[in-house]
């Protein structure tokens, strides 16, 4: 039943063989272009999920922090040199107790 909604009789003009059928969908450079923006938005999310990993991985995120920075129960430590480029608030600072104190640099600038 479907295809005879779809059937059309011309009265101007007389049919070679029955009512004439119409194609329903999309065909030619539109169907093209519709191909052409789908592959195009497959190219993209690639690049972009390429790129979001690559970062990850540049900056070395994991589950446990952020480079040198790492989130623990008592909260953050950092290893190694780091350099802030915004002022640094924190309440207290410490260095691991089986660390020597004197291997602990901390130079603070005033710049105001």
């Amino acid at each position: 039943m479907p295809q005879e909604q779809y059937t059309h009789h011309r009265s101007t003009m007389p049919s070679s063989g029955g009512p004439q059928v119409y194609k329903v969908g999309i065909y030619g450079w539109r169907k093209r272009c519709l191909y052409f923006f789908v592959l195009l938005l497959m190219i993209l999310i690639l690049v972009n999920l390429a790129m979001t990993i690559w970062i990850l991985k540049v900056m070395n995120f994991t589950i446990d922090g952020m480079g040198n920075l790492r989130i623990t129960e008592k909260g953050l430590k950092l290893e190694g040199d780091s350099e802030f480029l915004q002022p640094l608030y924190a309440k207290e600072i410490q260095s691991r107790p089986t660390e020597q104190q004197n291997n602990q640099t901390i130079g603070c600038y005033d710049v105001h």
